[in-house]
C-alpha cells in the first residue's frame, strides 16, 4: 500500500489543484521575469556547478574509529558521509527573491523543511500562513526545502510529484540526497549556501517544519517593531534549549554516541521553528564552512551561532514543544489565544487550515474576559 501512495498523491494533486494567491504585485513579478531573462554570468556559473556537482564518495577510513562496528547502521552511515556538503540540485528557484540584488524586497522568507511525500502539509500551508503576500506593505515569500525519498519507482513518483508542484507554485528547492532525520542538518547547510547566491539581502527568515502553525502576520509585526534591527544585525530567537547533553540511549531517535561528539550542546533554538535575521543567516553559513556536521540540525545551528560568539534569545510566543495549558478555563485552540503567539509545533493540516481561518476572521473579538456573554 505504501508504494501506491505517491501515485495516489499525484492523482489527488492533479484533480484538486488549488489556485491561491490571486493577489500579486505586478512590479515584483516584472522584476522576477527580467531577472530570469538576464541572469548575470556569476549566477549562471554557480547554477551550472550546483547541477553538475559530482557524487560524494564514502569515507572508508571512518570504519577504523573505535567501536564503529557496534554502532547502529544509520549512525555508521552518517559517519561514512559526514564530510559531504555538496549535492546536485534537482529543483531550483533562482528568481524566488527577484535576484540577489533585489532580494532586499523580501522582508520575511519562510524556509520550510518538507519531505517529498508531505503534499497535504504543503498544500495547506500555501493556502494559510505560508501564502505569498504583502502584510503591512512588506513581502512574505515561501520556500520548501527537500531531499529525495524512497527508492526505485517510489522515488521516481515522488520526484514527479514535486516537479508537478514546482510547475504550479515555483516554491521548492530539492537536492539529490536521501531524506532522513540525520540529514536535516544537510538541508540547512545547502539552503544557506543557496541563500548566499540567490537571496543574500532578505531581511528576516522563519526556519521551521511543515507541521507547525505560524502566525506570520504577527511575525512581520514583531519584526518591524524590533528597535534598531532591520535584518542587518543579529537575531536568532525562538524556544531556547540550554544545558542539554547528547542522548546516549541507543533506543532514542536523538541518540548520539561519543564517536560523533563528547561535548555538551550550546544553547540553541528548538528546530520546529525560529526566527533569524538575514545577517545571522549569513553568519551561520560562514561558520558552517569550518564546523563539523552534527546530525541534529537545531543543535548544529546553535554550534555555528556560538562559534561566532553569539547567542539565541527566548521568545515566549514560540511553542515548539506544543501547548501546555495550566488554566482549565482557557482553550488552547481559542483563536484569541493563538493570535497572541507566533508559532506552535505540531498541528495537523486540518487544524492549521481551521485555525488560520479563525484568527483571520474579521468578526473575531478578542480582549474580552472568558465566560462573558458576548455575541
Amino acid at each position: 500500500m505504501s508504494r501506491l501512495y505517491p501515485i495516489g498523491a499525484l492523482l489527488v494533486f492533479i484533480l484538486v489543484r488549488v489556485h491561491v494567491n490571486n493577489q500579486t504585485n505586478n512590479d515584483f513579478d516584472i522584476s522576477l521575469n527580467n531577472y530570469s531573462e538576464n541572469l548575470i554570468e556569476e549566477e549562471a556559473a554557480h547554477e551550472r556547478v550546483l547541477m553538475e556537482w559530482p557524487k560524494c564518495e564514502q569515507n572508508m577510513s571512518a570504519a577504523n574509529i573505535s567501536g564503529f562496528s557496534s554502532l547502529p547502521a544509520h549512525i555508521q552511515q552518517f559517519i561514512y558521509y559526514r564530510h559531504c556538503r555538496h549535492f546536485p540540485v534537482l529543483l531550483d528557484i533562482p528568481d524566488k527573491c527577484g535576484g540577489s540584488e533585489k532580494s532586499s524586497n523580501v522582508f520575511l522568507l519562510l524556509v520550510i523543511k518538507s519531505s517529498p511525500g508531505n503534499l497535504d502539509q504543503r498544500e495547506v500551508l500555501r493556502k494559510t500562513w505560508a501564502r505569498e503576500r504583502q502584510h503591512n506593505g512588506l513581502w512574505i515569500r515561501r520556500i520548501f526545502i527537500s531531499g529525495t525519498a524512497g527508492s526505485g519507482v517510489e522515488k521516481v513518483r515522488l520526484n514527479e510529484l514535486l516537479k508537478a508542484e514546482q510547475e504550479e507554485y515555483r516554491d521548492i528547492l530539492q537536492w539529490d540526497f536521501d531524506e532522513s532525520f540525520f540529514n536535516l542538518t544537510l538541508k540547512q547547510i545547502l539552503f544557506f549556501e543557496w541563500m548566499k547566491h540567490r537571496c543574500p539581502n532578505v531581511h528576516f527568515l522563519l526556519n521551521g517544519d511543515d507541521d507547525v502553525f505560524a502566525n506570520t502576520d504577527g511575525m512581520v509585526e514583531y519584526l518591524t517593531d524590533l528597535p534598531g534591527n532591520n535584518g542587518s544585525s543579529h537575531l536568532y530567537t525562538g524556544y531556547v534549549i540550554e544545558n542539554a547533553a547528547p542522548i546516549r540511549s541507543s533506543e532514542s531517535k536523538y541518540y548520539i554516541p561519543n564517536q560523533i561528539t563528547a561535548e555538551l550542546y550550546p544553547p540553541y533554538c528548538s528546530g520546529g521553528g525560529y526566527l533569524l535575521s538575514g545577517h545571522t543567516a549569513m553568519v551561520i553559513h560562514n561558520m558552517s564552512v569550518s564546523t563539523e556536521v552534527h546530525p541534529i540540525d537545531d543543535v548544529y545551528i546553535g554550534m555555528c551561532v556560538e562559534k561566532a560568539g553569539l547567542l539565541p534569545t527566548v521568545h515566549t510566543g514560540v511553542k515548539t514543544l506544543g501547548l501546555t495549558m495550566y488554566n482549565l478555563i482557557l482553550d488552547e485552540h481559542d483563536p484569541c489565544y493563538m493570535k497572541g503567539l507566533l508559532l506552535v509545533h505540531r498541528f495537523l493540516p486540518a487544524q492549521i487550515y481551521l485555525m488560520w481561518k479563525k484568527i483571520n476572521d474579521p468578526h473575531l473579538r478578542c480582549g474580552v474576559r472568558f465566560g462573558e456573554d458576548n455575541v
